[in-house]
């Protein structure tokens, strides 16, 4: 009997729910120094002096360094994200003479404890000279303070329409202004890094080993060399359990990737763990979008033309966050057929925290403003929601489907996740009520706001390794070995490869063994982000157990006498196709290989063409209260289309998650900075985190249209809660007092700005 399919509790979760998993703030480090960095106070300034004369002569202190250290060492700028970024705009590790936003490392103290590196970080004497401050983006677009003069412009990324939306054909048109604002990805472990130096091999040679809470261990070890000019071979990155990541921890830090040249200049393991406030104004910031858009169609419902201006703030210095509107103009339209769209979209720096993926990445911005739209546009026409989406879905028939900004969906059934996600939520009993409440006036209001979704996953495609060895362990078992270049931070990769390995092997599922991580027994490894792990890594880990089950057939072949076409493997023994009663298990063939001096090994060969486009139907419902403005989400049903799933019940928990991390987007978390560039949002007593507490029980549903792009049907499902939900709550936010006039509320919905809007619509 097969395993894909089944709902398997996680294998990873017992070692986690006791304490025994390996994080790297527990491990052992004999003699390890701790690093705390001098952090900007100033959001933008020039630095006349740094006194750090106190600091070094304190008891513990082994050493205080600045950027003057740096370049004595021959250390350069830290590498850009993204190669098309802007070639004059550098980034210093420590800074060099100007800072540009709070937080940014002035200077590296390095003691014998945490709490002497503190002590010792405080004494450190920063004299600023203040510049001009550009937190606003639109300030920023406008001002003739640039942050970084040599290039020229605050302008770091500039995507032309391409084409010009005609709105001439249009009955009715809709303009409005959305903010889709800068949050905090917020993992509950945050930035964790430690260096070792080894000790020199025979040739004279120290090995580097690195260990860093990342989303994938060879892109770092690759930036370590390229920083340092240190041989990839002689850097050994190990990557253990993390405790999220959501998209911030693919990225390389500064503050990361100093510590090895701090356990260089002090001969000693260094290791550093960041505070709570130093990841909220460190850790790179998601989404920050403003979207100026136009909707147009006919009275009847059908959508002709949409075009989306998009503001990105890119932060202080351009990572992966000025990148994050071509991915928005890549899912412009949405599950839309709308023949007529455009985007233009500008990248600017601002004193503030750099932006990188976060959760979705581009994709929910796009998701966010279409379904906006969709609603603005049937409020005008007088249509309700629903009704509209129906009209212009793009029908199931019609995939592989082309959207007017050239992106190719692979398959999906938009239709039909709107019709069950429709009858699951009750939608017509949901509507009812609305009006009871409606009628008498009720303090309390019902929203119902609904989303349909598609996104990108594994964007363009690729590949990820997987390699299987099947052996057999003390008691003569067979067991299996799987080895793979995705770095799991919470999804339960481990669980999964086994479930597939079993399923395709028959092996006991308890004796399959995941390896990864660790850049000196795993080979190779992208970045694990982009939902692309079950369709890139899992299609590679099937098939390389395919691979062992073709040798192992011919071993059982020579064994049973017979062709080797004629084996069959099924419930893990082997047999003649039609004679099952004369068999030979694993063991048999495993001892056979052995004696002949072979290895039941194989790797996957699986190169994706493209991404995959998982879809979907989330509906919210909420209670507003008129009178404050407080919002409180009753419930929320999510149909979510990932194709063929392996495992529903990890599924379903990447779905919980996003959902969670999509709610808290459109009724709780926003990073805020004053005028001057101070952050106000530095913790999580300022910062609206949600809990369980601010979240209902939910309800979900698969919706399976398999994709042809891989072997197992499968498209990622780490995003789509995230992507869905946002928009599904503040359309059930704005539904539940449009009978008051309002027509929009920004993110996020707090009370505040919901009482704000009933009071300027009354």
């Amino acid at each position: 009997m097969g395993m894909i399919g089944e709902r398997v509790v996680r294998t990873e979760d017992p070692a986690l729910v006791t304490g025994h998993g390996t994080f790297i703030d527990n491990l052992v480090l004999d003699g390890a120094l701790h690093v705390v960095y001098v952090r900007s106070t100033m959001a933008h300034a020039r630095i006349s002096s740094i006194d750090i004369e106190s600091a070094r002569s304190m008891p513990g202190v082994h050493g205080v360094f600045t950027h003057a250290d740096l370049v004595a060492d021959g250390i350069g700028p830290v590498p850009i994200d993204m190669p098309f970024l802007p070639a004059g705009i550098k980034r210093p590790a420590l800074a060099d003479g100007v800072v540009r936003y709070v937080g940014e490392l002035v200077a590296a103290v390095v003691a014998t404890s945490r709490a002497l590196a503190v002590d010792a970080a405080n004494e450190v004497i920063v004299d600023y000279e203040p510049l001009t401050v550009l937190v606003d983006p639109e300030e920023a677009l406008a001002s003739s303070t640039l942050l970084f003069p040599e290039h020229g412009s605050n302008v770091v990324v500039d995507l032309p329409a391409g084409r010009e939306v005609d709105f001439s054909v249009c009955d009715v048109v809709v303009s409005a202004r959305l903010h889709n604002r800068r949050i905090a990805p917020s993992p509950l472990e945050a930035r964790v890094a430690a260096s070792r130096w080894e000790a020199p091999d025979d040739s004279g040679v120290r090995r580097l080993t690195h260990w860093q809470a990342c989303q994938g261990a060879h892109p770092i070890r690759n930036q370590i060399s390229a920083f340092y000019g240190v041989p990839a071979e002689q850097i050994r990155v190990i990557t253990p359990d993390v405790g999220g990541g959501f998209g911030a921890k693919a990225f390389f830090y500064p503050e990361d990737l100093l510590v090895p040249w701090l356990a260089r200049k002090t001969d000693r393991p260094v290791r550093y763990t960041e505070t709570r406030s130093e990841s909220m104004n460190g850790l790179g910031h998601g989404r920050g979008q403003i979207q100026d858009l136009r909707i147009g169609g006919t009275r009847d419902g059908k959508i002709l033309a949409y075009e989306l201006s998009v503001i990105q703030e890119s932060g202080a210095y351009p990572r992966f966050g000025a990148f994050l509107p071509f991915m928005t103009g890549a899912m412009l339209t949405g599950t839309y057929d709308i023949p007529n769209a455009a985007m233009r979209a500008r990248g600017v720096v601002t004193n503030t925290v750099p932006t990188v993926a976060y959760r979705g990445a581009g994709r929910p911005e796009a998701a966010a403003a279409i379904e906006r739209a969709v609603d603005l546009f049937a409020r005008e026409i007088g249509m309700d929601p629903v009704e509209v989406r129906r009209r212009n879905l793009i029908a199931k028939d019609r995939f592989p489907f082309t959207t007017a900004t050239g992106t190719t969906y692979d398959s999906g059934d938009y239709p039909g996740a709107l019709e069950l996600v429709l009858q699951a939520a009750d939608y017509a009993n949901l509507r009812a009520e609305q009006s009871r409440r409606r009628a008498t006036g009720d303090r309390v209001q019902l929203g119902i706001g609904l989303a349909v979704y598609v996104e990108i996953t594994a964007m363009s495609g690729g590949s990820e390794l997987g390699i299987v060895e099947v052996g057999e362990n003390a008691a003569g078992e067979p067991t299996a070995r799987v080895v793979t270049g995705t770095t799991p931070y919470g999804q339960g990769h481990r669980t999964t490869w086994a479930m597939i390995v079993a399923d395709r092997l028959g092996i006991p599922f308890e004796n399959v063994t995941v390896i990864h991580g660790d850049t000196d027994l795993v080979r190779s490894s992208e970045i694990t982000g982009g939902s692309r792990s079950v369709q890139l890594g899992g299609t590679n880990v099937w098939r390389a157990a395919g691979v062992v089950a073709d040798k192992a057939k011919r071993i059982a072949a020579r064994l049973l006498e017979a062709a080797e076409a004629d084996i069959v493997l099924e419930d893990g023994r082997f047999h003649v196709a039609g004679t099952p009663a004369v068999s030979k298990s694993w063991t048999d063939v495993v001892s056979a290989a052995r004696a002949d001096g072979e290895v039941l090994d194989g790797e996957g060969d699986f190169a994706q063409a493209g991404g995959t486009f998982p879809s979907g139907a989330h509906i919210a419902v909420v209670e507003v209260d008129v009178e404050t403005g407080k919002t409180v989400l009753r419930e929320l049903v999510a149909v979510d289309d990932a194709g063929n799933i392996v495992n529903p019940l990890l599924a379903e928990g990447q779905v919980h998650g996003g959902l969670v991390q999509g709610i808290g987007q459109a009724l709780f978390e926003e990073v805020i900075y004053d005028t001057d560039g101070n952050p106000l949002t530095g913790n999580f007593a300022d910062y609206g985190f949600p809990s369980a507490a601010e979240v209902p029980s939910f309800t979900t549903v698969h919706l399976a249209t398999p994709s042809p792009m891989n072997d197992l049907g499968a498209k990622g499902i780490g995003e789509s809660g995230t992507i869905g939900a946002t928009p599904a709550v503040q359309n059930a936010v704005v539904d539940a007092v449009s009978h008051l006039g309002v027509a929009h509320v920004d993110l996020p919905c707090t009370p505040q700005r919901v009482w704000q809007a009933i009071r300027e619509a009354v």
